[in-house]
């Protein structure tokens, strides 16, 4: 750790949703742990909230992006503002509790060798009935030949069931830290990807680099998930099949490629093609098969 007190920067992206970012915020001020600073990115809103931060949270910097740069590219304006001696990555329809920061940042003097870390994430109490149901536990890797992994702990009632820090395949894009120093030597975030997949394929990066992926569960965020694209949106469709294929590309040989292919084009389209007609989404169709085709035409982000 750098220094007796380092210095922690919290890095968020808006996207037209600046009064669940301020939710983000009024979190922040509730907890004791106070030596952070906030980098909020809006990443091409229809409206500049400059004035409304700067009013009403003057300890936030606020960037405002003309452009969309999708969710890597957003953090990484953010990480180019940033001065802390470690980085705290969380969405902006997320809410902080107490001890969640200072429980992470404190893993850093206790695990060697540790690149990143996410804390065990649950849903918006207000969309479970005041219940702890957890979204986010831990993963397993994604198979090499058909990328699907498992998300540990989701949908579970949070009982303590996970109460132990430990190493994990993927941290979750929602919340996770990390310090300069693997920032310096690995780099930011891959904004290939845009939007989704880019933490698994980070996770990736930093392990190769030689550092270890946590996920520790006496850390907690709640997440009020996937208010900025939507839970059925055809966005979310065309880069979760795009994505998906891409980190294979990324992060296999040859081999599993080409195994992966073959389980593509022989189980999972035929399935999802029937899902979407099955359900009549056919909007859902195209996102889906544009998406497969991004990555057949060889792009590379």
């Amino acid at each position: 750790m750098t220094g007796e007190h380092p210095k922690v920067s919290i890095i968020t992206v808006n996207y037209n949703q600046i009064q669940v970012t301020t939710e983000l915020l009024d979190s922040l001020r509730r907890i004791s742990f106070r030596d952070f600073e906030v980098i909020i990115v809006d990443n091409g809103s229809r409206e500049d909230s400059t004035n409304l931060i700067t009013t009403n949270y003057p300890e936030a910097n606020y960037i405002f992006s003309k452009e969309n740069l999708g969710f890597s590219g957003g953090n990484n304006i953010g990480i180019r503002a940033s001065k802390g001696d470690y980085l705290f990555f969380i969405n902006n329809d997320a809410e902080v509790t107490e001890g969640s920061i200072d429980t992470l940042l404190k893993l850093f003097n206790i695990i060697p060798n540790l690149g990143i870390v996410s804390p065990q994430i649950c849903y918006d109490p207000k969309m479970t009935n005041n219940q702890n149901i957890i979204q986010y536990a831990g993963a397993t890797h994604c198979h090499p030949f058909t990328a699907r992994n498992e998300i540990l702990g989701e949908k579970e009632l949070d009982k303590g069931q996970y109460e132990t820090a430990k190493e994990t395949a993927y941290v979750h894009g929602a919340a996770m830290m990390t310090s300069r120093e693997v920032i310096d030597k690995v780099g930011g975030m891959p904004e290939e990807f845009f939007l989704y997949y880019e933490e698994l394929d980070w996770s990736e990066q930093i392990r190769n680099a030689g550092y270890k992926v946590y996920v520790e569960p006496n850390a907690l965020i709640y997440h009020k998930e996937s208010l900025a694209v939507g839970k059925n949106s055809t966005l979310k469709t065309y880069y979760h099949t795009r994505n998906r294929i891409f980190f294979v590309r990324r992060n296999r040989n040859l081999g599993q490629i080409i195994i992966f292919y073959l389980f593509l084009f022989f189980f999972t389209i035929p399935k999802n093609t029937l899902m979407f007609i099955k359900n009549g989404e056919w909007e859902h169709i195209k996102a889906f098969y544009k998406g497969v085709w991004w990555n057949l035409a060889g792009n590379n982000g």
